[in-house]
C-alpha cells in the first residue's frame, strides 16, 4: 500500500491529521498535509481508509 497526498487537490484543512496522527501531518510552510509514515499495519490501514472517506477534498490517494 501506497499512500500519497494529492498538493494540488489538498486544501489543508487537517481531518486526515485529526484522523490518522501517526500517518498524516500538516505541514504549515506549504499549508497542505503530508504522509510521514510508510510502514502500515491493520491498525493504520482502517484509519488510512477513514481518512480518505472523510477528506472534502479527495487529496488523499491509496495505491
Amino acid at each position: 500500500m501506497e499512500v500519497r497526498i494529492d498538493e494540488d487537490l489538498c486544501t489543508g484543512c487537517g481531518l486526515c491529521e485529526e484522523t490518522c496522527p501517526d500517518i498524516f501531518k500538516l505541514n504549515e510552510e506549504k499549508d497542505i498535509a503530508e504522509v510521514i509514515k510508510t510502514d502500515y499495519d491493520d491498525y493504520d490501514e482502517e484509519c488510512i481508509q477513514e481518512a480518505v472517506e472523510s477528506c472534502p477534498s479527495e487529496a488523499i490517494l491509496v495505491d
